[in-house]
């Protein structure tokens, strides 16, 4: 999974809007295990920036609807795609090793091969490289009849655990189109034939926009992501978090009356929580490399949600208050307003975590009664942390 959330982007964001890439499934090629997606083309949806750590910059629309087709290989689980994920699939062996492949095209050059390769690097704890180092790591290989580049990084990812990451990039009419392999070292290592042979498989075709995604539909979903945002492709898409720690993911229990849902391509962690009425809350957890673009921007990215002012350090040093945690000190901040979506009363707690080489955010947002009730469970919640 930045979906980092702080390496910069390329894209032009000043008309504030998203393309929300979908994948469907098209019907009439179910033959020999290969499936026909559609990345359909939006009229200028907007996208929710709630969680997206601040430096993420908007994407733009894309120039046509391309459809793309693949063998998928023996031993590979289809997963369901997200919204900037178009394809996505599990990968494990006998002795319970995993891996996650998944396939992001995003507009204009996508802050480019060096920016998101020392991305990739800082993830598995490896120092970043030049331009010039950056040709001596390139590999070419094949994807759908085209050249392409493909960058292999192995180390450790942040909880220790040898990590390989083999990420593809190739440029396409406007689009940087990225196939990425993460996990366990050995996996990927034994993975990477297959995986090459599968981008080969890959076939490209420009096809009608399908339909609209339904209304309501979460504007941001899991996986990975080009510079500028944090990855989450570490941790497997759909996977629960409760107590147990999986690759790249911190442990954690999470409180009684905290419901766990699917959280989209830019969250670790999504709970919500009900109250009296239709009152709601939900508890949002982010990772970004770095330090996500620091405490200031991002709680001013907090207040946006709230329609409030920006605050200088100053003044935030003022209001925000240091918290220990089982992982050291982290910064906790509260405020209330007016919820930009709904237009709602609301109020917001939110707590940033340094740990080494990656950013953690934890924000418990909604009805202020809830909000109230539950601040010291979302706190003790975040202390008792484990990286």
């Amino acid at each position: 999974m930045n979906w980092s959330l702080s390496d910069s982007w390329s894209f032009s964001s000043r008309h504030g809007l998203a393309l929300l890439l979908a994948a469907v499934l098209a019907s009439g090629c179910g033959q020999d295990g290969i499936k026909v997606y559609t990345v359909p083309k939006e009229q200028q949806p907007q996208m929710s920036q709630a969680d997206m750590p601040a430096g993420h910059p908007d994407a733009a629309a894309a120039s046509a609807a391309p459809q793309l087709k693949w063998k998928t290989p023996d031993g590979w689980t289809e997963l369901p795609a997200g919204q900037f994920r178009v394809a996505s699939f599990k990968v494990a062996d006998k002795e319970g090793k995993q891996a996650d492949v998944s396939v992001v095209p995003l507009p204009g050059g996508a802050g480019g091969d060096l920016s998101n390769v020392n991305r990739w690097r800082s993830q598995v704890g490896q120092p970043p490289v030049t331009d010039e180092e950056l040709k001596t790591l390139k590999q070419p290989v094949e994807l759908a009849g085209q050249p392409a580049a493909l960058y292999e990084q192995s180390g450790q990812n942040p909880t220790g655990e040898p990590t390989r990451i083999l990420a593809v990039i190739q440029y396409r009419d406007g689009t940087a189109w990225f196939f990425k392999m993460t996990g366990d070292s050995q996996l990927v290592a034994q993975q990477k034939p297959v995986f090459v042979e599968f981008l080969r498989s890959v076939q490209f075709a420009i096809g009608e926009a399908m339909a609209a995604m339904p209304a309501g539909q979460a504007p941001i979903a899991d996986g990975t992501l080009p510079a500028g945002h944090p990855d989450m492709s570490a941790a497997p898409l759909g996977a629960a978090n409760s107590g147990v720690s999986t690759a790249g993911k911190p442990q954690w229990a999470p409180p009684a009356g905290w419901t766990e849902v699917p959280g989209g391509q830019f969250l670790v962690a999504k709970f919500t929580i009900a109250g009296a009425g239709n009152a709601q809350g939900a508890v949002n957890v982010s990772s970004s490399a770095g330090d996500g673009g620091g405490l200031v921007a991002n709680v001013n990215r907090w207040r946006k949600q709230l329609g409030l002012g920006e605050l200088s350090s100053d003044e935030l040093a003022k209001s925000a208050k240091d918290i220990e945690t089982t992982s050291g000190r982290a910064t906790l901040v509260e405020m209330s307003g007016q919820d930009a979506r709904s237009g709602q009363p609301a109020s917001l707690v939110g707590v940033m975590v340094i740990q080494p080489g990656q950013a953690w955010f934890y924000k418990l947002m909604g009805d202020a009664k809830i909000v109230a009730a539950q601040k010291d469970a979302f706190t003790r919640f975040v202390q008792e942390v484990k990286y």
